[in-house]
């Protein structure tokens, strides 16, 4: 009997050991394993967050972006970092963005890395999302949502792993934004991929009339599920240059262009290859700047140098070709910095920046 008694006691140290093993965080889901067949959605956002306060819709009108009144606006704003990236420094809050808020923007970009997506989760992901765009709402900013990829997606040859993803993942990812987010006018843009490169054929070939389709498919896509979003496109060299848009623009409608007009790209005193290389395309369209940025003192990045004329005069151009912007990066790491640190005092970028936004940048008549 007490043999008996022995094993029976040894049978339920191992399955009460076993069972406590496979239930640690990372080995195995203490759920129930649900079945291949099951699917569970993400709730939409307007589920999630019904009483959230509603920004007027905005829309592309002829070149510029209205809202449901008529009234034309053009967006001065900033880039977050990643929302993974300020979770784990610690300062993902309503703060964060309350901070932004006085500093004048109307806009905040939110860079979606491809590697902190594929290390949190879609599901994990969403919820940033979610809080974020909650937040805006309540502060009356607008959101873009930016696939922060930067290469060759034809090809799938991307920068640096970071940047990795597919064709098949990045359809899915807008699908699912445009799904969570329709009937969220806080969530006006998505840039449907960052900057896009060949690099002089390092990251492989891919022509206009390739990207173009390959957009158009991806705003089918978005349009399927939310045709009121307005998807931006970005063109070659780095989300720079859009000179192919002057023979061969996107065939779609509340279609906007993006550029990324750094100091570096040209020489001063750059204004007529601005005109050149995208100025023009905002005769027609709605032009998006969704990064520019600077640094002095700077031996990171020749293509950030600026010795004080580059604020001046993008921040003049921009405001007679009547194009939207947005600075890279609020953020005390990531270069150009517009924060010195989290204690959120700014940078010479972020100084002059913050007094363009705040009315304080006296234009050029």
């Amino acid at each position: 009997m007490t043999k008996i008694f022995l094993k029976l006691l040894f049978s339920t140290f191992l399955l009460v050991s076993f069972t406590a093993l496979y239930a640690q965080p990372g080995l195995r889901s203490n759920e129930t394993k649900k079945e291949w067949w099951f699917i569970e959605k993400i709730a939409p956002f307007v589920k999630q967050y019904p009483n959230v306060k509603k920004l007027s819709q905005i829309k592309v009108q002829g070149n510029c972006f209205v809202d449901e009144s008529g009234k034309t606006i053009v967006f001065k704003g900033l880039s977050i970092s990643d929302p993974d990236k300020i979770v784990k420094d610690g300062h993902w809050s309503k703060k964060h963005f309350e901070v932004i808020k006085s500093w004048g923007a109307n806009v905040i970009r939110i860079p979606v890395h491809p590697v902190s997506l594929h290390q949190r989760g879609i599901e994990e992901y969403i919820k940033l999302l979610d809080q974020a765009v909650a937040w805006c709402s309540d502060l009356g900013i607008y959101v873009i949502i930016d696939w922060h990829s930067i290469g060759n997606l034809q090809m799938e040859i991307l920068s640096q792993d970071m940047h990795n993803t597919t064709k098949k993942e990045t359809f899915n990812f807008w699908r699912t934004i445009a799904e969570h987010y329709k009937g969220v006018p806080t969530v006006a843009f998505y840039e449907l991929f960052n900057e896009p490169t060949t690099f002089g054929s390092r990251y492989g070939t891919c022509s206009w009339d390739e990207w173009k389709i390959l957009m158009e498919q991806i705003i089918d896509v978005i349009y399927a599920h939310n045709d009121k979003a307005i998807p931006l496109v970005a063109g070659f060299n780095w989300a720079y240059d859009l000179t192919p848009v002057k023979f061969k623009p996107i065939e779609r409608p509340n279609v906007a262009y993006v550029t990324h007009p750094y100091p570096g790209k040209r020489k001063y005193p750059w204004i007529n290859d601005w005109e050149k290389d995208f100025g023009f395309v905002a005769d027609n369209y709605p032009v998006f700047a969704t990064e520019i940025g600077f640094m002095t003192h700077n031996d990171e990045d020749k293509n950030l140098n600026d010795d004080g004329k580059y604020g001046p005069a993008i921040m003049n151009y921009f405001n007679k070709k009547g194009i939207s912007w947005v600075v890279w990066v609020f953020d005390p790491v990531w270069v150009p910095q517009m924060i010195e640190s989290w204690n959120y005092e700014p940078t010479d970028q972020g100084k002059f920046f913050r007094d363009v936004m705040q009315e304080k940048f006296k234009y050029e008549k």
